[in-house]
Protein backbone atom coordinates (compact mmCIF):
# COMPACT_ATOMS: atom_id res chain seq x y z
CA UNK A 1 0.00 0.00 0.00
CA UNK A 2 1.41 3.48 -0.93
CA UNK A 3 2.14 5.59 1.80
CA UNK A 4 0.29 8.96 1.74
CA UNK A 5 2.40 12.20 1.20
CA UNK A 6 2.59 14.95 3.92
CA UNK A 7 3.92 18.52 3.63
CA UNK A 8 5.83 19.20 7.00
CA UNK A 9 6.35 23.57 7.83
CA UNK A 10 8.53 24.54 10.08
CA UNK A 11 10.09 28.11 11.44
CA UNK A 12 13.01 26.78 13.73
CA UNK A 13 15.57 23.58 14.10
CA UNK A 14 13.21 21.09 12.49
CA UNK A 15 12.93 18.48 15.99
CA UNK A 16 9.43 17.53 15.15
CA UNK A 17 10.35 17.62 11.19
CA UNK A 18 13.40 14.94 12.54
CA UNK A 19 11.01 12.92 14.75
CA UNK A 20 7.98 12.67 12.16
CA UNK A 21 10.78 11.54 9.58
CA UNK A 22 11.83 8.98 11.88
CA UNK A 23 8.68 7.53 12.56
CA UNK A 24 7.57 7.21 9.45
CA UNK A 25 8.66 3.85 8.47
CA UNK A 26 5.94 2.02 10.27
CA UNK A 27 3.06 4.69 9.61
CA UNK A 28 0.72 5.53 6.42
CA UNK A 29 2.07 8.99 5.81
CA UNK A 30 5.67 9.70 4.23
CA UNK A 31 6.65 13.15 4.26
CA UNK A 32 7.16 14.33 0.59
CA UNK A 33 8.11 17.93 1.50
CA UNK A 34 8.91 20.86 3.60
CA UNK A 35 7.61 24.37 3.85
CA UNK A 36 10.19 26.67 5.75
CA UNK A 37 9.25 30.52 7.06
CA UNK A 38 12.74 31.65 6.55
CA UNK A 39 16.42 30.75 5.15
CA UNK A 40 17.73 30.96 8.38
CA UNK A 41 15.25 27.98 9.67
CA UNK A 42 18.03 25.29 10.85
CA UNK A 43 15.84 22.82 9.87
CA UNK A 44 15.97 23.22 6.40
CA UNK A 45 19.16 21.15 6.47
CA UNK A 46 17.10 17.89 8.00
CA UNK A 47 15.06 18.51 4.43
CA UNK A 48 18.38 18.81 2.52
CA UNK A 49 20.19 16.00 4.64
CA UNK A 50 17.06 13.90 3.12
CA UNK A 51 16.56 15.48 -0.11
CA UNK A 52 13.33 16.70 0.53
CA UNK A 53 11.69 19.37 -1.88
CA UNK A 54 11.84 22.74 -0.06
CA UNK A 55 9.71 25.89 -0.06
CA UNK A 56 10.99 28.66 2.09
CA UNK A 57 9.34 32.07 1.50
CA UNK A 58 7.44 35.18 3.01
CA UNK A 59 4.97 34.62 5.00
CA UNK A 60 4.59 37.65 7.05
CA UNK A 61 1.87 39.85 6.42
CA UNK A 62 2.76 41.93 3.41
CA UNK A 63 4.18 38.75 1.72
CA UNK A 64 0.91 36.51 2.54
CA UNK A 65 -1.10 37.35 -0.55
CA UNK A 66 2.14 35.62 -2.72
CA UNK A 67 2.97 32.92 -0.42
CA UNK A 68 -0.36 31.33 -0.57
CA UNK A 69 -0.01 31.24 -4.29
CA UNK A 70 3.63 29.81 -3.91
CA UNK A 71 2.70 27.36 -1.24
CA UNK A 72 -0.63 26.07 -3.34
CA UNK A 73 1.60 25.18 -6.48
CA UNK A 74 4.17 23.71 -3.90
CA UNK A 75 1.91 21.47 -2.68
CA UNK A 76 0.17 20.65 -6.18
CA UNK A 77 3.77 20.06 -7.85
CA UNK A 78 4.80 17.43 -4.92
CA UNK A 79 0.90 15.53 -5.20
CA UNK A 80 1.01 16.50 -1.58
CA UNK A 81 -2.48 15.29 0.79
CA UNK A 82 -1.93 16.35 4.12
CA UNK A 83 0.38 19.15 5.91
CA UNK A 84 1.59 18.58 9.16
CA UNK A 85 2.85 22.74 10.69
CA UNK A 86 5.78 21.21 13.11
CA UNK A 87 6.92 24.46 15.57
CA UNK A 88 5.40 26.71 12.46
CA UNK A 89 5.27 30.47 13.93
CA UNK A 90 3.81 32.13 10.99
CA UNK A 91 0.30 32.52 9.77
CA UNK A 92 -0.31 29.73 7.44
CA UNK A 93 -2.46 30.29 4.44
CA UNK A 94 -5.41 28.14 4.93
CA UNK A 95 -6.00 26.72 1.89
CA UNK A 96 -9.67 25.68 0.39
CA UNK A 97 -8.62 22.61 -0.94
CA UNK A 98 -7.01 21.46 2.24
CA UNK A 99 -9.64 22.22 4.07
CA UNK A 100 -9.49 20.17 7.25
CA UNK A 101 -6.29 18.55 6.42
CA UNK A 102 -3.74 21.05 7.92
CA UNK A 103 -2.93 20.53 11.33
CA UNK A 104 -1.10 21.48 13.72
CA UNK A 105 0.61 20.72 17.32
CA UNK A 106 0.69 22.94 20.34
CA UNK A 107 2.47 22.47 23.45
CA UNK A 108 -0.27 22.46 25.87
CA UNK A 109 -3.83 21.37 26.82
CA UNK A 110 -5.82 23.62 24.52
CA UNK A 111 -8.20 25.99 24.90
CA UNK A 112 -5.80 26.42 27.75
CA UNK A 113 -2.58 28.19 26.76
CA UNK A 114 -3.32 29.21 23.36
CA UNK A 115 -3.27 32.11 21.01
CA UNK A 116 -1.00 34.93 19.92
CA UNK A 117 1.96 34.88 21.99
CA UNK A 118 1.84 31.18 23.25
CA UNK A 119 4.40 29.37 21.63
CA UNK A 120 7.49 27.36 22.98
CA UNK A 121 8.76 28.53 26.17
CA UNK A 122 6.17 31.49 26.47
CA UNK A 123 3.83 28.52 27.00
CA UNK A 124 5.33 26.15 29.37
CA UNK A 125 6.24 29.30 31.75
CA UNK A 126 2.51 30.03 31.64
CA UNK A 127 1.87 26.37 32.71
CA UNK A 128 4.36 26.94 35.81
CA UNK A 129 3.08 30.26 36.78
CA UNK A 130 -0.28 28.87 37.32
CA UNK A 131 1.22 26.20 39.41
CA UNK A 132 -0.63 23.65 37.01
CA UNK A 133 0.14 19.64 37.65
CA UNK A 134 -0.81 18.69 34.36
CA UNK A 135 0.19 19.72 31.03
CA UNK A 136 0.54 18.39 27.62
CA UNK A 137 0.01 18.73 23.94
CA UNK A 138 -2.78 19.05 21.54
CA UNK A 139 -2.94 18.67 18.16
CA UNK A 140 -5.97 20.60 15.69
CA UNK A 141 -7.06 21.39 12.23
CA UNK A 142 -5.81 24.88 11.39
CA UNK A 143 -7.84 27.55 10.82
CA UNK A 144 -7.36 31.12 10.54
CA UNK A 145 -7.12 31.87 14.24
CA UNK A 146 -4.29 30.85 15.93
CA UNK A 147 -4.87 27.82 18.06
CA UNK A 148 -8.60 27.85 17.36
CA UNK A 149 -9.12 25.21 14.95
CA UNK A 150 -10.90 21.94 16.11
CA UNK A 151 -9.11 19.42 18.57
CA UNK A 152 -8.07 16.14 17.56
CA UNK A 153 -6.55 14.48 20.28
CA UNK A 154 -4.29 15.30 23.35
CA UNK A 155 -1.35 13.90 25.32
CA UNK A 156 -1.57 14.84 28.85
CA UNK A 157 1.75 14.94 31.07
CA UNK A 158 1.82 15.06 34.95
CA UNK A 159 4.25 17.97 35.63
CA UNK A 160 3.84 17.77 39.10
CA UNK A 161 7.41 17.12 39.89
CA UNK A 162 8.80 19.87 37.49
CA UNK A 163 11.09 22.29 38.70
CA UNK A 164 11.44 24.92 35.82
CA UNK A 165 9.82 25.70 32.49
CA UNK A 166 12.84 23.57 30.85
CA UNK A 167 11.74 20.67 32.90
CA UNK A 168 7.82 21.28 31.57
CA UNK A 169 9.12 21.15 28.02
CA UNK A 170 11.14 18.35 27.83
CA UNK A 171 8.20 16.35 29.22
CA UNK A 172 5.38 17.65 27.00
CA UNK A 173 8.09 17.74 23.85
CA UNK A 174 8.37 13.84 24.32
CA UNK A 175 4.41 13.38 24.75
CA UNK A 176 4.52 15.38 21.44
CA UNK A 177 7.21 12.53 20.03
CA UNK A 178 4.56 9.96 20.32
CA UNK A 179 1.01 12.09 19.93
CA UNK A 180 2.23 13.44 16.44
CA UNK A 181 3.50 10.24 14.28
CA UNK A 182 0.25 8.41 15.98
CA UNK A 183 -2.60 10.77 15.24
CA UNK A 184 -1.25 11.88 11.57
CA UNK A 185 -1.22 7.87 10.58
CA UNK A 186 -4.88 7.59 11.74
CA UNK A 187 -5.86 10.58 9.81
CA UNK A 188 -4.20 9.92 6.94
CA UNK A 189 -5.84 6.88 7.22
CA UNK A 190 -9.42 8.41 7.44
CA UNK A 191 -9.66 6.72 10.96
CA UNK A 192 -10.39 10.51 12.42
CA UNK A 193 -9.91 10.54 16.36
CA UNK A 194 -12.93 11.36 18.45
CA UNK A 195 -10.70 14.23 20.45
CA UNK A 196 -8.64 10.99 21.61
CA UNK A 197 -6.78 11.81 24.82
CA UNK A 198 -3.86 9.71 25.94
CA UNK A 199 -2.96 9.79 29.84
CA UNK A 200 -1.29 11.39 31.72
CA UNK A 201 2.17 10.08 31.52
CA UNK A 202 4.29 10.59 35.11
CA UNK A 203 7.68 11.67 34.88
CA UNK A 204 10.05 9.15 35.64
CA UNK A 205 14.19 9.64 36.73
CA UNK A 206 16.70 8.51 33.79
Amino acid sequence: MSKIPVAVAISGGGRTLKNLLEQQHSRAYEVAAVISSSTLCAGNQIAIDHKLPLLVCDFSAKGQEQAQTQVGDFLNEHHIAWIALAGFLKPFPVLQAFERRIINIHPALLPRYGGKGMYGMNVHRAVLDAGDSISGATIHYVTEKYDEGQIISQATVDVSDAQDAEGIAKQVFAAECRLYPYTLDLLVKGETPDHLVIESQRKTDD
